[in-house]
């Protein structure tokens, strides 16, 4: 059998199409995997370090302004859509894939049309609770659309058409416990851990309100943060705590570029303040961990918001809004959070309530499913 495999952009996309072809290889030894990926964008990097081969496809976005560069931008996107639907289709006529699944990204537009147009199995997984325009696009012409959330059917004309697999979650995630990853980072089981994380590239607003932290939490001891910074940022804020004359380590923050390690240093937070992408948040509640969302942004149709909302109303998470809270009002609900050990236990268990543990099996029947059909 052979797979090919669209993803793009964010590892919220990524991530969970290598959990699933990684199953698929566990099924079938001698499957082909083949991934079409966003020329320039991580998944060209990341794949690659996992083992799958992946060929580029030259994508460019969707402008929603109004004006000239935007007309121009938009025509340049439909000529580029349909170069990548004509190399998708010799990809296809040369790999002969059974089915082709779509995890997210604007690459997965044109790979998915084609394939649908070739008359491959075609599935598509949509990780937001509200489904973003390529979702929107495909979903009249896929044979399969999954989805994180069971509140996301409502967001389709045909919800008996949606099927409600979760998202995928690396294994890495299960390997520890709050115990043996707290001893591993030094810390006894009593001690209280803040993870405070921001994607890859991090969090110029979250970087400035720790700067703005580090003076309220002087010599505190109530409980231990990580930040990570990111790399955008990393000099820029380290820089801007060093003019304050305070080192983090004394107010119990340790700063880092880059959270490595993030299985084991989710494991052992007692809480965690992060942004709402679909990955971070099946993460969040296949772990069971309290959570602080801070949704962000810049992106479309607030659909960060949408997810964290969704925690939100479970009881598993508070969400904050950009520029709707200070540093303090920050520092104020950490304590207070931490402080309640019966209300910390009760959003962990309503996390857990909205986990999908098998995700990767679900997505992985409904692919065989199909094929068998």
């Amino acid at each position: 059998m052979n797979f090919l495999f669209t993803c793009g952009g964010t590892a919220g996309h990524i991530n969970p199409a290598i959990a699933v072809a990684g199953r698929l290889r566990e099924i079938y030894p001698d499957c082909g995997i083949l991934f079409l990926g966003a020329e320039g964008q991580m998944e060209m990097q990341l794949l690659p370090r996992e083992g799958y081969e992946v060929r580029g496809l030259h994508i460019t976005n969707i402008s929603r302004g109004r004006n000239l560069s935007a007309v121009a931008q938009n025509i340049s996107t439909v000529k580029n859509v349909l170069a990548s639907m004509e190399r998708t289709r010799r990809v296809i006529q040369e790999f002969q894939p059974d089915a082709v699944i779509g995890t997210g990204g604007y690459v997965c537009y044109p790979v998915l049309m084609q394939a649908s147009r070739m008359h491959i199995p075609t599935l598509v997984h949509e990780s937001n609770a509200v489904p973003g325009l390529t979702t929107k696009l495909l979903a009249g012409h896929v044979d399969r659309i999954m989805v994180g959330f069971e509140e996301s059917r409502a967001s389709y004309p045909d919800p008996k058409r949606v099927r409600v697999t979760g998202t995928p979650v690396r294994g890495a995630f299960s390997a520890y416990t709050k115990e043996s990853a707290k001893r591993q980072l030094g810390m006894d089981i009593n001690d209280k851990l803040v993870v405070s994380v921001w994607g890859s590239l991090g969090s110029g607003h979250m970087n400035e309100k720790l700067v703005e932290l580090l003076p309220l939490m002087r010599d505190q001891k109530d409980f231990r943060m990580i930040h990570a910074v990111g790399s955008r940022d990393w000099e820029e804020t380290r820089s801007a705590v060093q003019a304050q004359g305070i080192r983090p380590e004394d107010c119990g923050v340790e700063m880092r570029e880059y959270i490595y390690d993030m299985p084991r240093v989710m494991a052992a937070a007692d809480l965690i303040l992060c942004r709402a992408g679909a990955s971070t948040l099946a993460e969040l509640t296949y772990m069971g961990k309290p959570a602080v969302l801070i949704p962000s942004p810049n992106v479309t149709n607030h659909h960060q918001e949408r997810n964290a909302r969704v925690l939100e109303h479970a009881g598993g998470a508070k969400v904050l809004l950009e520029g709707e809270f200070t540093a303090e009002s920050l520092l104020r609900d950490i304590r207070e959070l931490l402080s309640d050990a019966d209300a910390l236990n009760t959003m962990s268990s309503n996390m857990r309530a909205l986990a999908v543990p098998d995700a990767t099996e679900k997505i992985v029947t409904e692919i065989l499913e199909l094929l068998h059909h």
